[in-house]
């Protein structure tokens, strides 16, 4: 079925059925708003943390490895717990994981009462992120359009970020994981009253349509979002820490680089959802993997804090479009079992490189681990160009 069709058909619906649509959908924006603050103060927590606790980039990089594998984990429940109990209990199951990770860091310091943490604000991340996209994706008219508001959202929540963590941190170096935790109830309250299909135990079952599976399309998206998910994770949950240990920037002023970034996207997702939308997703990425490339190769040569800046920024600005326009390409493969296969299995490369820089960092310097990231921003190219050759739908 075309769009136009669904188009129509929608627009055919009685008010009751466009109302919950319409409720389904804001729920999913405001939840993704509320995520991206959690997400995001990760990074700037696990810095905190570093210089607090004096951890070594190894212990860092395996809280933020262990986040992400949470977030896997989580991605893939998704795809699997609604089918067995229903999409509001897996909903209520899984998107406690921030409310109880950073309750669990607001009281402990120990190690691993920390990772145990970290794992849960992965859970409560990934489930989020395969819900919103489900409940956004499935109740948008225009699916690009509606992937880059949500996404923007993130941004927007990830643009906050630094300002609530700084503002509770002077306050009280423990109080920027309880106000965390807080928002991570108000999220799970909004999951909690939102109207959603019941188990489907008990009524008669109806085959998963898997014939995804089968898609080469499918397959070289979820890599591209691998690598993406792979470079975006280390520059949010690295950057400040690599701008503290280069010298580029010290002081409160390196947790404001997340700032910088999350200004980027915002503008640029925004600008894609409202004003120039995008025609080819195709090559539309791959000027985007050609300009993430290109930037984040300058950034890591940089040695001031004017020229980092300023291309930390554009490197942003060229990331910004390419996760949502990934995910709206995937089309009419778009459903629970799909995104829960795709979401966590393209998440692996937020485990994989942030342990990677780490491990590097170790024994050869925060700037040789942070150069590693080159190597998925160049397959970020590579995919995106292949997406680009294959017939558009």
């Amino acid at each position: 079925m075309d769009r136009q069709s669904i188009k129509e058909g929608r627009q055919q619906e009685n008010p009751a059925a466009r109302g919950k649509r319409a409720r389904q959908r804001n729920t999913g924006l405001a939840a993704f708003l509320i995520s991206g603050v959690s997400a995001i103060s990760s990074g700037v927590i696990v810095s905190l943390l570093q210089e607090n606790l004096g951890f070594s980039y190894g212990i860092t990089g395996l809280l933020l490895a262990l986040m992400n594998t949470g977030n896997l984990l989580a991605g893939f429940a998704t795809g699997i717990l609604p089918e067995k109990i229903g999409m509001k209990r897996t909903m209520m199951f899984l998107t406690g994981g921030y409310a109880l990770g950073y309750g669990i860091a607001t009281f402990s310091g120990w190690v691993a009462l920390l990772a145990a943490a970290f794992f849960l604000m992965g859970v409560g991340k990934g489930s989020v992120i395969n819900f919103c996209t489900i409940l956004v994706g499935n109740n948008s008219d225009n699916r690009t359009k509606g992937m880059n508001i949500m996404h923007g959202c993130y941004a927007l929540g990830a643009l906050l970020c630094p300002f609530l963590v700084a503002w509770a941190a002077a306050l009280h170096a423990r109080l920027p994981m309880a106000l965390l935790s807080g928002l991570g109830i108000l999220l799970w309250g909004l999951f909690m009253v939102l109207p959603t299909e019941e188990s489907n135990k008990g009524r008669s079952k109806k085959e998963t349509d898997r014939s995804f599976l089968k898609s080469r399309k499918f397959w070289i998206l979820t890599g591209l979002i691998f690598c993406q998910n792979a470079v975006e994770i280390s520059v949010t949950g690295w950057m400040v820490t690599y701008f503290k240990g280069s010298g580029i920037l010290s002081g409160v002023f390196s947790a404001y680089t997340v700032t910088v970034m999350w200004t980027a996207t915002l503008l640029v997702r925004l600008f894609i959802a409202f004003v120039f939308p995008i025609r080819n997703s195709g090559a539309a990425m791959v000027r985007m993997a050609a300009g993430c490339t290109a930037f984040y190769f300058a950034l890591v040569m940089a040695k001031g804090p004017v020229g980092a800046i300023g291309l930390l920024f554009l490197f942003a600005a060229a990331m910004a479009g390419m996760n949502p326009t990934a995910v709206a390409a995937a089309g009419s493969m778009t459903s629970v079992a799909s995104m829960g296969i795709m979401l966590p299995a393209a998440s692996s490369g937020a485990i994989l490189m942030p342990w990677v820089i780490g491990m590097v960092a170790e024994r050869a310097g925060i700037g040789a681990g942070m150069a590693c990231n080159l190597v998925p921003c160049t397959g970020m190219l590579i995919l995106s160009w292949m997406l680009k050759r294959m017939p558009q739908e």
